[in-house]
């Protein structure tokens, strides 16, 4: 705590109120009273200048291009750890020693399966559901199928739900791959990785042999990982807030896929790979960046600039050489991967890019690394779920132990009609 107020001065009146600092990142203005005092509400859409809560799990520095992961630099981890690792240093706050490593991922493994009578209600959606419909339902349908563990005041019970989620949800994506292209389901396997595993059940049938290649699960674990959290965005703040209502985890989790599934949010990846293949040839990259300087010409360049980067995105980085080792163990040589490079240098050397801060981000290659893999589009943002949903476990767990934590309720600044007698229908 610190003695430091802001004074906010109304009408001739002035308004102490006290300012908390974080372990890094600037310092917060606390305005629980304010409305009590002044009545008065403070206005802000989209609460992009909002604290909404108390974290200790993730921190971003926009201007610099720092993320870190409980203090740890995501390059760091995305470059020397694995997602299993990552997803214990989230969910728990520290790195774990290989005994906690090594019982962790056995309990994460030995939860992958699904309940048998779930596949059947994969058989209620239409052959050409979209892979984020089907996770939305089958998640939020998994209460019905585990009710030992929706008691939200039991830390064990909540503690069995986190580990349940993480581990079904790679399950559950396979799944909705092979329903979509009508391919039976493929169960899990225990002695694979947990990447190694999810590969499998997508790309597996049952009439050969399926090899993992390890290029290719190195590079799925480290997209996981630079997934695996981003502090508290659009899908991770209606995890908190559907929580903070007391609903069970599954319908929680539920509710970020939901709205990961906005193409503002957990669709970018898609919409850039989507563009590049509008570009189609390196040779194009001068019109269409001529096109998207133009405030005249609908077109917009996907995959650049980021709602809180204003530097070079770092997961970008580390992005950009999972997607070279990948297209080079494939031996694929993909136009697409020339545009992007083409646009990446203009990117970082045209003043038009430098002076608006519009640098590529994680998006700009996930989806070339993706489609080159094996990936249709429209499972991008479902495997982005599939990576987020151990941020959210965290972040909800951290939600229901916050001692301050109240049902989220946002106020308004109302512009309607003000009171008004009511008509008869005959007399308007």
């Amino acid at each position: 705590m610190t003695d430091k107020t802001a004074t906010l001065s109304v009408g001739g009146k002035d308004y102490e109120m006290p300012v908390l600092p974080g372990s890094v990142g600037p310092e917060v203005v606390d305005i629980r009273k304010f409305y009590g005092q002044s009545g008065m509400f403070t206005y802000d859409p989209g609460f992009t200048s909002t604290a909404s809560a108390q974290s200790a799990i993730t921190f971003i520095d926009g201007e610099e291009g720092i993320l870190l992961h409980r203090g740890y630099p995501i390059d760091q981890l995305a470059e020397k750890s694995t997602f299993m690792e990552v997803a214990y240093l989230l969910l728990h706050g520290d790195l774990p020693k290989k005994d906690e490593l090594d019982e962790f991922v056995h309990m994460i493994t030995y939860h992958t399966m699904v309940h048998e009578q779930l596949a059947h209600f994969f058989r209620g959606f239409r052959r050409d559901a979209h892979p984020m419909s089907i996770m939305t339902g089958v998640v939020g349908a998994l209460s019905a199928f585990y009710h030992d563990s929706t008691d939200i005041t039991d830390p064990q019970q909540r503690l069995i739900a986190s580990h349940r989620l993480i581990a079904k949800m790679p399950t559950i994506a396979a799944m909705a791959y092979k329903y979509s292209v009508g391919q039976p389901f493929v169960y899990p396997r225990n002695d694979l990785s947990y990447v190694g595993n999810f590969l499998r059940m997508t790309f597996s049938v049952p009439a050969e042999e399926y090899e993992v290649n390890p290029i290719l699960e190195r590079a799925m674990d480290r997209i996981f990982i630079l997934h695996a959290d981003h502090e508290q965005n659009a899908s991770t703040s209606t995890v908190r807030l559907a929580g903070s209502s007391g609903a069970n985890p599954f319908a929680c989790i539920a509710s970020g896929i939901a709205c990961l599934w906005g193409p503002a949010h957990g669709g970018a990846n898609e919409a850039a790979l989507n563009m590049l293949r509008e570009i189609g040839d390196a040779g194009n990259v001068k019109k269409y960046v001529d096109r998207a300087k133009d405030k005249n010409d609908p077109f917009r360049l996907m995959g650049f600039g980021h709602r809180v980067y204003k530097n070079y995105d770092p997961r970008a980085k580390v992005m950009q050489q999972t997607a070279q080792e990948v297209l080079d163990e494939l031996n694929i040589s993909d136009p697409v991967l020339d545009v992007a490079r083409e646009l990446e240098q203009i990117a970082l050397n045209d003043d038009y890019f430098i002076e608006k801060k519009l640098y590529p981000n994680v998006d700009f290659y996930s989806g070339v690394i993706l489609n080159a893999i094996g990936f249709p589009t429209e499972m991008f943002t479902a495997l982005f779920a599939l990576a987020r949903t151990t941020g959210w476990v965290a972040q909800w767990n951290e939600m229901i132990s916050d001692p301050e934590q109240k049902i989220g309720r946002p106020r308004q600044l109302y512009v309607g009609a003000t009171e008004r007698d009511y008509v008869p229908v005959d007399e308007r």
